[in-house]
């Protein structure tokens, strides 16, 4: 009997996988417990609108990426720190404040898209990757000032 999986199982198959199993286990436990449905032509229809919306969707997304990724490539973002003896600055600039002054700007990004290899705590000019979407990574600088 061929099925075709509506949600991810574990070690049988992944959501949009067609895939041929008894008829015992299809219908006691995929179709009963809301893994998988029956393949029938109506249901390799609805299988091919969802592959085309999410396709449509994905590509919106990375189009949206790409948009932001101009603007973020040519922003500059200055902290004003504190700082001691020798300009030693004191703590450190963060990804959740890197993320508030981008909202401050209207730009709405998470703070695990920010990429910091390390804490900025040294004055002068930095730059911070922020990947907006797989394979899309924006550039800012950030600028220490006293």
């Amino acid at each position: 009997m061929e099925v075709i999986f509506i949600k991810d199982l574990r070690g049988q198959g992944k959501k949009g996988d067609i895939k041929d199993v008894k008829t015992g286990y299809a219908e006691n436990f995929l179709i009963k417990k809301g893994y998988a449905v029956l393949k029938t032509t109506e249901s390799l229809k609805q299988l091919e609108k969802e592959k085309k919306e999410k396709m449509e969707s994905d590509q919106k997304a990375k189009d949206d990426a790409t948009k932001l990724k101009g603007k973020l490539d040519q922003m500059t973002l200055e902290f004003k720190v504190k700082t001691g003896q020798g300009d030693k600055v004191f703590g450190s600039v963060s990804p959740k404040q890197i993320k508030e002054e981008l909202g401050k700007q209207g730009i709405k990004i998470e703070k695990n898209m920010i990429k910091l290899d390390s804490s900025l705590s040294t004055l002068g000019f930095h730059k911070v990757d922020i990947e907006l979407y797989p394979k899309v990574i924006a550039e800012i600088k950030v600028h220490l000032v006293k």
